[in-house]
């Protein structure tokens, strides 16, 4: 039985407004600032003086227009209300005094901020308002949270008796500048009742979403509110074929459906805070252009082939298959998917921009679309398909990865991914400035060229030319002597500034070889123009240009042509030694393979200017030459072999004092493992034709295996006590600055110590080797174990 009288029907109607003309005014008068107000000459003086009023415009005869800065819990409400009128909600309530029923009692009603209600997709929000002045901490919501079940019933009652059954109806908690921490317990409980939190970030989101996609905007909007709730209670039944792919033979479906249905169900997971626990969240926003001429497209008879791509997220069985017997001679087969009508449960992966083209398109009931659907896909999959449809579908687009990260990233709100388009753009313009050195060598997109644009974008990011950050952090060390001012909040002027600097500089760099070194530059394949040179001499010159930085010579204002000036003796004698460079020689560099070639090709350019300039010697290059120093390595070597020799001596010694005859048995899993290593290599020494070598099991101890016997026994004694016995705490505890209070921190040179056995266990390779500090670590070690 209902709790509204008739009476109390037409009252709460008679609050709400769908006549579009008053609609309209209102929209006007909530998205100013003000609230306005016509008064009598009269009244003018006491309103401004008194109540907080100013005079605006030319007076009338007999009126004087006044405006009055909206309070931000007024302005706030008002912001709400005119984002659900742009997003197509014809039905509102008129003014702050909705009050609605959720119990029979007369005390059992509530003020509701704002009532929207969307008739075409059966949808009522009831929305909550909270907002402060200022960013602040708002007083604990958990009575407020507690008792939002029962009102939910009770209002869920009324709009039933004041709209019908079969309504949705979803409370809406909006916060405007309110610290509210959307794990915490408040939080949590209003999304047990699925309610939704619509926050700062849900605000900026919803906005972008109406200036991007305009009148489509609902469809995204409706699946942020009510993802995965039923739009029907009626199953979406399709023809498609079922089938396998890759090696994980992931099961897909392809099937055609009407877009006005894909456009509810499907949900874009965009790349906005809003978003943020949907992972991952890799799509930009729509191009409106783009999506103006889509609908222009496909209402003048065009279509699109290409499928769409969706993985459904097939939670509570809402995807179902029933197919024919697979024939003997194919994974696939025929039959008919059931889909549950829900809102948000097909993440789009590819195809937003068709998909959406038909959202105010007449033929959006009457067309039907190729799709092809993935289930319960991982999210790093997920990603995995975008990227590779981006980088290897020519239907997508008509250039690959390096083209899509100027484009998807260049206006977004992370640093590190603009930092990404600005890498992207810079390249675009080395290889398309008519006059430059590089004009046309670079691969960009689908066209074949001389050098790849990776190495340009791993030169870029790691030479220091452009700083580097994580989120929206710079790592600090990254931010002196890049040409990006990160002190410049306006972030496209700066990305424009630093693109066209970088660029200038680097071409008036290259261009100095065209000009005096051509036999160098016009080699193609040889030590500059090449996908190792590129990526040497990038960072070569980022490189010079920190240490002129570093100097004071250069600042983040010098000009392009003040940075070469700068850096031009150092290429000088750079070009002259490469000139002179022996063939064998230039045989080993052109011959070098693996993934650390560039690096050994960067640390060539590197000592030949040093050699040069010998003030010139940046910290990685003093290490790179104290890792081929083979007195130093054979230092080091010994140390280790010292070290870890008494490590053993000691380890075992206690073990046995302590335990006796049993020690091995007290340590079993060990040993067990010990085991297995010496008949592993014992096997191998046969296998390789070196016969039988009987190896004992306690020659396959490991550092990891010393520092779990000795952190299970740190403070034991043997029973009865010696006093004589010196207990493992007392043995390895091994002060190396990194904090000296817990038993971790006092074993974290035993860590330390076996990252370095790594690189001084492999002898006659110059790929792990130790540097001057690692080996005065040793020594420290050895001192402090072993002695003089």
């Amino acid at each position: 039985m209902g709790f509204l009288s008739d009476y109390k029907i037409a009252e709460l109607k008679g609050k709400l407004v769908d006549d579009p003309s008053t609609l309209g005014k209102l929209y006007k008068a909530k998205k100013s600032e003000y609230f306005l107000k016509y008064v009598d000459h009269s009244l003018v003086n006491d309103m401004v003086a008194n109540e907080g009023w100013e005079e605006y415009g030319s007076p009338l005869k007999t009126k004087t227009k006044l405006r009055k800065v909206k309070d931000h819990d007024q302005k706030f409400e008002d912001d709400i209300w005119c984002q659900l009128y742009e997003l197509g909600f014809r039905h509102l309530n008129y003014d702050r005094e909705f009050c609605l029923p959720f119990g029979k009692d007369p005390s059992q009603t509530k003020q509701i901020d704002v009532v929207a209600i969307n008739q075409t997709a059966g949808v009522v929000l009831l929305v909550e308002c909270k907002s402060s002045k200022k960013r602040s901490e708002p007083p604990s919501l958990k009575t407020e949270f507690e008792g939002l079940p029962q009102r939910l019933s009770g209002f869920k009652q009324s709009i039933a008796e004041l709209f019908g059954k079969g309504v949705k109806v979803k409370y809406v908690f909006a916060t405007r500048n309110l610290r509210i921490d959307s794990e915490g317990a408040d939080i949590q409980r209003l999304i047990a009742t699925k309610s939704f939190f619509y926050n700062d970030n849900t605000y900026r989101y919803v906005n972008n979403l109406i200036a991007k996609y305009k009148g489509a905007a609902s469809y995204q909007f409706l699946g942020t509110l009510f993802k995965g709730e039923d739009i029907s209670s009626e199953r979406i039944e399709l023809p498609a074929i079922e089938g396998k792919m890759g090696k994980g033979k992931t099961t897909y479906y392809m099937f055609s459906i009407e877009p006005h249905l894909l456009l509810k169900m499907g949900f874009i997971l965009h790349r906005t805070e809003a978003n943020e626990s949907e992972l991952p969240n890799y799509q930009r926003l729509l191009i409106p252009s783009r999506l103006k001429g889509i609908t222009a497209f496909i209402d003048g008879g065009g279509y699109f082939p290409n499928s769409v791509i969706v993985n459904f997220n097939a939670k509570d069985k809402n995807l179902q298959f029933e197919g024919s017997v697979r024939g003997a001679d194919t994974q696939s087969r025929f039959g008919t998917l059931k889909i549950q009508n829900a809102y948000a449960i097909a993440y789009i992966i590819d195809g937003q921009h068709r998909l959406y083209g038909y959202a105010n398109s007449g033929y959006k009931e009457t067309n039907t679309i190729p799709v092809v659907a993935f289930v319960n896909l991982d999210p790093a999959e997920q990603l995995k398909i975008f990227v590779d449809i981006n980088e290897n579908q020519k239907a997508v687009s008509a250039t690959l990865r390096l083209t899509l990260e100027e484009d998807l990233f260049w206006n977004s709100d992370r640093t590190d991914s603009r930092l990404k388009a600005l890498r992207a753009s810079i390249i675009r313009v080395l290889t398309n400035t008519l006059n430059g050195p590089l004009y046309g060598k670079i691969q960009i997109g689908e066209d074949s060229a001389l050098l790849s644009s990776k190495p340009f974008a791993d030169a870029l990011s790691k030479s220091g030319l452009l700083p580097r950050a994580k989120g929206n952090t710079y790592i600090s060390e990254s931010v002196p002597g890049s040409l990006y001012d990160t002190n410049n909040h306006n972030h496209s002027n700066e990305m424009v500034r630093a693109r066209k600097n970088i660029a200038a500089f680097l071409n008036l760099c290259y261009r100095f070889a065209e000009d005096n070194y051509k036999d160098i530059f016009e080699r193609e394949k040889y030590l500059l123009i090449s996908n190792r040179g590129t990526f040497a001499f990038i960072s070569l010159i980022g490189s010079l240009n920190a240490h002129e930085t570093s100097k004071g010579i250069l600042t983040v204002k010098s000009t392009p042509t003040e940075r070469f000036e700068a850096v031009e003796k150092y290429l000088r004698v750079l070009f002259d030694k490469i000139r002179d460079t022996p063939d064998d020689e230039v045989e080993r560099l052109l011959s070098m393979l693996g993934s650390t070639a560039e690096t050994k090709w960067l640390r060539d350019f590197q000592s030949r200017v040093n050699d040069g300039f010998p003030e010139y010697y940046p910290a990685e290059l003093v290490d790179w030459m104290e890792r081929q120093d083979d007195e130093l390595q054979s230092q080091g070597r010994q140390l280790g072999v010292e070290i870890e020799r008494n490590i053993k001596q000691r380890t075992l010694g206690k073990l046995k004092v302590l335990f006796g005859d049993n020690w091995d048995l007290e340590i079993g899993n060990i040993k067990t493992s010990c085991e297995a290593r010496a008949n592993e290599e014992i096997q191998r020494h046969y296998s390789e034709g070196l016969g039988r070598k009987d190896i004992h099991w306690t020659e396959m101890f490991n550092i990891y295996d010393y520092k779990t016997i000795i952190d299970k026994h740190w403070t034991k004694r043997p029973k009865p006590d010696d006093p004589e016995f010196i207990t493992f705490e007392e043995e390895f505890s091994i002060d190396v600055g990194l904090g000296f209070n817990s038993k971790a921190e006092k074993l974290k040179w035993m860590s330390i110590f076996n990252s370095h056995r790594n690189l001084w266990a492999h002898e006659g390779t110059k790929e792990k080797r130790l540097n001057r500090d690692e080996v005065d670590f040793l020594k420290r070690i050895h001192d402090r174990l072993v002695g003089d």
